[in-house]
């Protein structure tokens, strides 16, 4: 009927992996938007389901081809950061108002903060990290820490936008304001991972990325890098001065194309490498065992802060091959 005729609906988060799964079982190769899971069994049965059925899953991590990530990711690959020790990164963006409908129901990120505890957002951030460091190409994360603040920010936004009788007052969220998660490798490396969508701030960039090497150091929220042998001592440099360089390939080949499209160009890249890799029948550049290991943050890291920060093993969803796994994540 043409009145039902509207944009097309955005699937909720909450239903990527079994949208996914059922997908893959119906023969269809699979590009799907992040997170890729809300749960542990939902991680391994995307990977599962990947390799029972031989179908393409890819994760569609825009912030993985952002122009400066591809960039420290070229200069990591020719051995100007030395050997990785550790990462700091985090999606800070204060998304309250994207919580309730007009009529204050809940959206599904408002369903979202209703019904789950943790980082509920981490692949933005943990994708150009895991890249970086080889995480299922070398190195895995082996065990993860989480913490988190109050419910301040929330409750405040709730009782300034409604009045004390709506019935939004009465929603009882499991979401807390900020949760920080810290993250061990099988090589001793070292990931800080941050999650705020709560906290008012400015929008500079929804992420940030930090990473230390035995011969430089990167620094995104200050567009600061420092190379021993390049730059002078005690002085950071701008990234930018080193693009000519160390521009991606990819982002020389693509970049006219690239431009204009959402999210920096990022969203060219994700369907273009989509696209490539089922014409070829290749390896997706970011697949189900990628896409489990970086989703499977949100409920050990809930998990974590239920027990009092315990410590949660992460699973190898790669069944022991990281190792030994070829190509970039």
């Amino acid at each position: 009927h043409a009145s039902q005729i509207g944009p097309p609906q955005i699937p909720p988060m909450q239903v990527h992996a079994p949208m996914a799964i059922d997908a893959m079982k119906a023969g269809k190769h699979v590009l799907s938007e992040v997170a890729a899971a809300m749960t542990v069994d939902e991680c391994w049965g995307l990977v599962r389901t990947a390799e029972e059925t031989g179908k393409i899953y890819m994760l569609s991590e825009n912030c993985c081809y952002f122009q400066p990530v591809m960039q420290i990711t070229n200069m990591v690959a020719k051995g100007l950061f030395g050997d990785l020790t550790y990462a700091e990164c985090g999606y800070v963006h204060c998304c309250s108002s994207l919580m309730f409908e007009g009529d204050g129901a809940l959206t599904w990120r408002g369903e979202m903060l209703r019904d789950y505890l943790g980082n509920l957002y981490p692949t933005h951030a943990i994708g150009p990290v895991a890249q970086w460091m080889g995480i299922n190409r070398g190195d895995r994360m082996v065990s993860l820490v989480a913490s988190s603040t109050g419910q301040a920010n929330l409750i405040r936004y709730v009782r300034q936008r409604f009045p004390k009788d709506h019935p939004a007052q009465k929603i009882k969220f499991r979401s807390t304001d900020s949760v920080t998660t810290l993250i061990q490798t099988a090589k001793g490396k070292l990931i800080d991972l941050r999650y705020d969508i709560s906290s008012p701030r400015p929008v500079v960039s929804t992420t940030y990325y930090s990473l230390q090497g035995t011969k430089a150091s990167y620094e995104s929220r200050t567009d600061s890098i420092w190379i021993e042998g390049r730059s002078k001592e005690d002085k950071w440099e701008p990234v930018s001065k080193y693009a000519g360089e160390f521009e991606h390939p990819m982002w020389s080949q693509f970049r006219d194309q690239a431009a204009g499209t959402g999210h920096g160009g990022g969203d060219f890249f994700v369907v273009n490498e989509f696209l490539k890799t089922v014409r070829a029948g290749s390896k997706p550049p970011i697949d189900a065992c990628d896409a489990a290991a970086w989703s499977v943050v949100i409920p050990l890291s809930g998990k974590s802060i239920a027990e009092g920060g315990a410590p949660q093993e992460i699973p190898d969803f790669t069944g022991g091959k990281w190792e030994t796994r070829k190509g970039t994540a």
